[in-house]
């Protein structure tokens, strides 16, 4: 940023000054400018009640959101990416092309007055992040961010900004996520083992969480992901050890020895489509199950856990089975609760011949 008295008369006294590109959208010019990070928290003031309050009631912050950006800054001083802001801006705002592109020129400065209102329709918690990371990394704010200006007198047209901006976004799934995750250690194992496990190899949907009746694949990513968590009892971000990333291959590789429809589907005896429509096993909820059977398992029988996984075997998986009615499946529907998973857990550990403990107990007694 730099302050300026360029063109005082239009833009005022006082002014903000960024290296900027112009263009047209929807018929309105705006600009994409250069911020260094160190004035993203002076520049855009988020307690300003000048600011409507409907539009300050729309940006609450979600404080648990803030504190993984800021993290991702601060460990990744090299290789972080920001994608822009977005803002309005409720002043004067003057852009002058560079000297040698004429008066046409879409590259050149744009200066905007200091007493202008602004407000950040998109990333207001990458700008609170930005600030609390430049309290432990001061360096940090001499590198910079583009942020898109948009003239919008008395922030009428904010709210439909931030409404149209929101509910057109669309999230990455959960499998995507994983899938393009190098950073994240657990995430990048993973990718790794569904290519080492038998059973995994080819079958595994990477980059959605459901699939279509004719897709040739059976689990999901984030399916696998999810249950291999339950398994050691771990959130994502944690880094498993060698021989828990070895253990995780030896656990469902030993599963699949002792589900008959998996070993049918490596024969080549019955197609994916198939056995995800007639049994539940290959569903995230069930996999999730699986992985909370395999914790409880390896805790208890440390020396003979292979032993009891040969429970398996004598499951009914098919969704007929009337025992999967209020775990896996509500009228024949796939039930999605966490109360599901671990009621489904229960019935897999009884089949495996594992007492179940006072604390698994309890989910069978919870309305």
């Amino acid at each position: 940023m730099a302050q300026s008295s360029v063109d005082e008369k239009s833009v005022g006294s006082e002014t903000y000054g960024f290296d900027a590109i112009r263009g047209i959208q929807a018929g309105r010019e705006f600009y994409v400018g250069m911020c260094p990070l160190k004035i993203i928290p002076k520049l855009f003031i988020f307690d300003d009640y000048d600011i409507p309050p409907e539009l300050r009631a729309q940006r609450v912050l979600s404080e648990y959101r803030i504190s993984p950006i800021k993290n991702y800054i601060l460990n990744n001083p090299d290789d972080y990416i920001f994608s822009s802001l977005t803002t309005s801006v409720d002043g004067t705002m003057k852009f002058i092309p560079a000297a040698s592109l004429g008066q046409g020129g879409k590259l050149g400065r744009l200066y905007i007055n200091m007493e202008s209102r602004l407000l950040i329709n998109d990333g207001q918690h990458r700008r609170k992040a930005i600030e609390e990371a430049l309290k432990e990394k001061p360096e940090l704010g001499h590198e910079m961010i583009s942020v898109v200006f948009f003239q919008d007198k008395g922030l009428k047209r904010s709210q439909q900004m931030f409404s149209d901006l929101n509910k057109n976004a669309v999230k990455p799934t959960k499998s995507l996520s994983i899938l393009y995750d190098h950073r994240d250690k657990f995430s990048k194992f993973i990718v790794g083992m569904v290519n080492i496990v038998e059973i995994f190899q080819g079958r595994v949907e990477l980059e959605k969480t459901t699939m279509s009746n004719r897709s040739t694949k059976v689990f999901t990513l984030n399916g696998i992901s999810d249950a291999t968590m339950h398994l050691f009892g771990i959130s994502k971000g944690k880094k498993l050890s060698k021989e828990e990333e070895d253990l995780t291959k030896e656990f469902w590789d030993e599963v699949s020895k002792n589900i008959p429809e998996w070993q049918l589907l490596l024969e080549g005896k019955i197609l994916p489509a198939e056995l995800r429509k007639e049994f539940v096993h290959s569903t995230t909820n069930s996999l999730n199950a699986l992985g909370i059977v395999g914790r409880v398992i390896l805790q208890k029988y440390p020396d003979n856990w292979k032993e009891k996984l040969r429970g398996l075997k004598d499951i009914n998986w098919s969704r007929k089975n009337p025992e999967w009615e209020g775990r896996l499946l509500l009228n024949g529907r796939m039930l999605k609760t966490t109360l599901g998973v671990e009621l489904a857990a229960n019935t897999v550990l009884k089949k495996c011949g594992v007492s179940l403990s006072e604390n698994r107990l309890k989910y069978e007694n919870r309305p």
